[in-house]
């Protein structure tokens, strides 16, 4: 069984499809949704414009951010803390990623099973904070592919996707 870490964290077509039920932005994509950066460098600015002022810079490629909003080019996004910025919105992807249990601070671990079962065999337990890409979600379980690992993580410990989402 494999302890996979945490690694990098923030210093400081474009988007998804849409979630299908919220009421659609201006891009016609539902809002809110989930989405993740592109690169290891996203200014977030306290405004929707390149004039407004840099209030932080995310530095981790892949990171789950929400759109809560939209202005143009612009979204106003929520990192996995609950502080919020404005984004343009070649910077986002539509690929699905989730951070594992970004809130538990007890270095409590969260378990990668084989199966969409408690009862299923433990493929490796996730610190907090660990990124791992969607592959699937039931509104449950979701199935996760993290470095050379992959398996199912009950959807509740995971931030990045909203509770009884199915993803496909």
């Amino acid at each position: 069984m494999a302890l996979i870490c945490l690694a990098g964290a923030r210093a400081g077509a474009a988007e998804d499809t849409g979630q299908g039920e919220a009421p659609n932005g201006q891009s016609g994509l539902a809002v809110p949704r989930f989405v993740s950066l592109k690169s290891d460098r996203v200014n977030v600015r306290k405004g929707p414009s390149s004039d407004q002022a840099i209030v932080w810079v995310f530095s981790r490629a892949g990171l789950p951010v929400e759109v809560i909003a939209e202005s143009d080019n612009w979204r106003r996004v929520r990192d996995s803390e609950g502080a919020d910025g404005w984004v343009f919105h070649s910077l986002l992807s539509g690929r699905r990623t989730v951070l594992v249990a970004p809130w538990t601070k007890d270095h409590a671990s969260v378990p990668l099973y084989a199966s969409d079962s408690e009862n299923g065999k433990v493929v490796a337990e996730l610190e907090a904070g660990v990124l791992g890409n969607v592959v699937s979600c039931d509104g449950e379980w979701c199935r996760l592919s993290i470095d050379d690992y992959a398996g199912y993580v009950q959807q509740e410990k995971l931030w990045g996707v909203y509770r009884g989402e199915a993803i496909k």
